[in-house]
């Protein structure tokens, strides 16, 4: 993609001009606004390909914007707020967040989860094979590859690998996990996932113990990332 417009909804003139400087200079076209009202305006007249959402906004809850959003806009949002309990995270990716970074941030951080949301958004658009480094996953064909070797995966695992895979880079939530691969009468087994998340790391990471694609959340859910 290129030149991927950005757009920054942040009261804190400080964290906007560090954002604007930080993106610009990595490539991204920048537009930002300091009130939820302005960031809902620019969002509906120029629809960027991603937005950093604050959730302390002056006029405005940000979860409250976010929903707003979530009615129409299907690009990714990464919250960016000082608000860190579990409960705001949590209720932030089930509301249709992307991601959730808590300030005081690492620029190279946001930069890495930003690529990493705009390229899971590109293969959810148009990509029926997810090139994840040593993993390959051809949504067509239903069949997972590692080193180029097909994985032997249960009808489960399958599921739940090529939904993770399909939002690389966002965190997906327990609950949310269970219910789009077990039904929502499940959204409260967590020992299901716990068992089939340790199951597939076996059979796809090259060591299950230290995973770099099934990363953990802790509290929250599990999010898979593709290998540079």
């Amino acid at each position: 993609m290129n030149n991927p417009a950005i757009l920054i909804i942040d009261d804190e003139a400080q964290i906007r001009r560090l954002l604007e400087i930080t993106l610009e200079s990595n490539g991204f076209k920048v537009e930002s606004a300091e009130t939820a009202k302005e960031g809902l305006r620019i969002a509906a007249n120029h629809p960027p390909d991603l937005i950093i959402l604050d959730l302390g906004l002056p006029d405005e809850n940000g979860h409250s914007v976010l929903k707003k959003l979530r009615e129409w806009y299907t690009k990714p949002i990464i919250i960016l707020s000082v608000q860190s309990s579990e409960d705001d995270i949590v209720k932030a990716l089930y509301n249709g967040a992307n991601d959730y970074l808590v300030k005081p941030f690492r620029t190279g951080e946001l930069l890495a989860r930003i690529r990493s949301a705009l390229r899971g958004a590109a293969n959810e658009e148009n990509n029926p094979l997810i090139d994840a480094g040593d993993l390959q996953i051809d949504l067509a064909a239903r069949t997972v590859k590692k080193n180029n070797e097909i994985v032997k995966l249960t009808a489960t695992e399958y599921k739940l690998i090529s939904l993770l895979a399909q939002h690389e880079g966002k965190v997906l939530t327990h609950q949310y996990l269970l219910r789009e691969v077990w039904g929502p009468g499940y959204i409260n087994q967590s020992q299901y996932l716990r068992v089939f998340i340790a199951q597939l790391r076996k059979k796809v990471e090259a060591d299950a113990n230290r995973p770099e694609h099934i990363l953990t959340e802790s509290g929250v859910g599990y999010r898979f990332i593709a290998k540079e």
